[in-house]
């Protein structure tokens, strides 16, 4: 048998990829507004409209989440599960009542296990999602799949929202 060949060899190295505005209006439809954006920045923030948002300086894993939360964590190595766990510990006290969550559809992960028990409700895209980045014209796609995971009690309203983009899995009873 001969070697096995990667499908993607090179990764840009960037981890800030901002959402598309068609994904985070569906989130916002989904829960009726977004309070807090804890992994952000003022640019991604032209878009996601979050009452409250936190920066690389402010250090979203250090500050208090409340109410319903968009999270699109940095694609650093890292970061990504401790901004997961963190939204996995502030849904299970209550202090974030909803929350629509973007990342690589990293379903071997310790943290993609624990927050897709939490959720109500899944969807995995139709091919790769386009994202933006301030810093250049030039649309990114990342190398791997995304998955977008919803927490809260409004699976129905993030199934009928984002059955647009691709496969939604109600997760509830």
């Amino acid at each position: 048998m001969g070697e096995q060949k990667h499908r993607v060899a090179h990764s840009s190295g960037a981890y800030e990829w901002y959402t598309p505005r068609a994904y985070v209006e569906a989130a916002r439809q989904t829960m009726g507004g977004i309070d807090l954006d804890p992994a952000s920045c003022p640019e991604a923030n032209t878009v996601v409209q979050a009452k409250r948002y936190y920066t690389e300086k402010d250090n979203g894993l250090f500050k208090a989440w409340a109410g319903r939360v968009f999270l699109n964590p940095p694609y650093r190595r890292g970061l990504i599960e401790e901004f997961c766990m963190k939204l996995v510990e502030e849904y299970a006290s209550g202090n974030v009542t909803e929350a629509v969550l973007l990342v690589n559809n990293a379903t071997e992960t310790i943290w993609f296990q624990r927050l897709a028990h939490m959720a109500s409700a899944l969807r995995f895209p139709r091919g790769r999602l386009t994202f933006w980045q301030a810093s250049t014209t030039e649309p990114s796609r990342p190398l791997q799949g995304q998955a977008i995971l919803y927490l809260g009690d409004h699976a129905e309203a993030f199934a009928r929202e984002f059955s647009q983009f691709g496969l939604v899995m109600k997760l509830w009873a």
